[in-house]
């Protein structure tokens, strides 16, 4: 590998060594949430190959900050791994809206708060080898109670915490989503730098 600094996909050029192409695709399942799909590729050398994978709508995750600046978390049942885990507040973006807005609606519905400040702060990709799905992360400042809109369906517990004892939850494994670890790290990079 030479030093080249990563570059977007739309950016790229002489990758042609390295891109698969569709040629084919089917949909195997078409869920409310997931799509599962089928495609035949044409690999660089020319052979062909099936990539299977899963459409994902995309999704924000928020990292909602206090004016006395903890931080608000949430705990919440995950079905397919059968336990409770510590995440920040999340969720799918809807066909149509904006990252920003499924933000703060997110916000809003799961925790109970609005924030007057936001800022977007990175992009995470955390199923490259099956799925298309990203997460769009934000921070939300100057927050104000207004009170909680769960959707139906959805039980979750608050909570506040300081950035250094959730990064040493993360330390001993007690957080393991890895869009609250990319969350919590990426703060404590930013406060760092500060």
């Amino acid at each position: 590998m030479s030093g080249k600094p990563p570059v977007d996909d739309e950016k790229r050029s002489g990758d042609a060594h390295l891109v698969e192409t569709r040629i084919a695709s089917e949909v195997v399942f078409d869920g409310k949430l997931l799509h599962v799909k089928r495609d035949t590729v044409r690999l660089p050398d020319g052979k062909t190959a099936t990539r299977e994978y899963i459409a994902h709508p995309g999704a924000v995750m928020i990292i909602p900050r206090l004016p006395d600046g903890k931080l608000l978390m949430e705990r919440q049942f995950r079905y397919p791994l059968a336990r409770i885990f510590i995440e920040f507040p999340a969720g799918k973006i809807d066909p149509g809206e904006e990252p920003a807005a499924t933000a703060a609606r997110e916000l809003l519905e799961e925790t109970g708060y609005a924030a007057e400040r936001w800022s977007h702060i990175g992009t995470l990709h955390p199923l490259i080898t099956y799925s298309t799905e990203r997460i769009e992360i934000y921070t939300a400042d100057a927050l104000t109670f207004v009170g909680a809109k769960l959707d139906a369906g959805e039980f979750v517990e608050t909570f506040t915490t300081t950035l250094e004892e959730a990064l040493a939850w993360l330390d001993r494994g007690e957080i393991t989503d890895v869009k609250t670890m990319l969350g919590l790290l990426l703060l404590a990079r930013r406060k760092a730098a500060t």
